[in-house]
């Protein structure tokens, strides 16, 4: 696997490198996720895009890492990290916690003038839309409580003692990190923006994800689809089909 100059092969994972693709999709995990996640993504659209999906630390591979529970210094990192994967237009596409790793990344990137060509912001409320949550500070039980009713972990790892205290750690500061996150009064990107998000979904309403228009000074979607947090484990076709209509779009184009 290539890696950037910037990378040393930790933080971009290409299940399926396509180095002659036109497009690259870079994928910002949820709480407690990792960047296998997005397998799946990767295979559905390879070779067209080149699927990168980050891996944050504390997790898998790289889960005896120190942990960053702080949004804006994971920001900070990844956007090192994705130096030099800039060579052709990025498109950013992050679920949940991920959305805001994203938005803070694009922040970064713009002020070098190479932002990505789109956001997609999955599953969470916008930047500026706040909630008084406490899950990071819950005991074991309860954080593991809170997640089993977001539906977003298989339960046969929730039942396995090992598996449990292996991923408790990076769901107790990734949560810590999403809690604290608090976002500069008036931040925006100059790329569009287009927020997903499950209609029964209890950690973001439709108007929460609604207010991601407020975040960008260019053009804004809203798409709405069944399903709750983890609406995309079963809508992952119409989510694959969206992502295609915007590469589809998109001119063949290499920096």
């Amino acid at each position: 696997m290539s890696v950037s100059p910037a990378d040393d092969g930790l933080w971009c994972r290409r299940f399926h490198p396509a180095p002659e693709a036109a497009h690259r999709l870079v994928c910002f995990p949820h709480a407690g996720g990792s960047a296998s996640y997005y397998l799946p993504v990767s295979t559905a659209l390879s070779p067209r895009v080149d699927v990168v999906a980050v891996q944050y630390p504390g997790r898998q591979d790289r889960r005896n890492e120190p942990l960053i529970d702080d949004v804006g210094t994971l920001a900070d990192r990844v956007h090192h990290a994705l130096r030099g994967w800039d060579d052709r237009p990025l498109t950013f596409f992050g679920h949940s916690m991920g959305a805001l790793v994203g938005f803070e990344v694009a922040r970064r990137f713009e002020r070098e003038g190479r932002g990505p060509v789109r956001l997609f912001a999955s599953g969470r409320r916008a930047p500026s839309r706040y909630r008084d949550e406490n899950v990071h500070r819950r005991t074991d039980d309860g954080i593991i409580a809170e997640v089993r009713a977001m539906s977003g972990t298989d339960d046969r790892l929730l039942g396995d003692d090992e598996l449990i205290r292996m991923i408790l750690p990076a769901l107790r500061g990734d949560y810590r990190a999403v809690e604290t996150y608090r976002c500069e009064p008036g931040a925006t990107v100059d790329c569009p923006i287009t927020a997903l998000v499950g209609d029964s979904d209890p950690k973001t309403t439709v108007d929460e994800a609604r207010d991601w228009q407020k975040h960008t000074t260019a053009e804004f979607g809203l798409h709405v689809l069944p399903g709750g947090h983890f609406y995309l484990n079963s809508r992952a076709a119409e989510v694959l089909k969206l992502l295609g209509e915007h590469f589809a779009a998109r001119p063949a184009q290499r920096l």
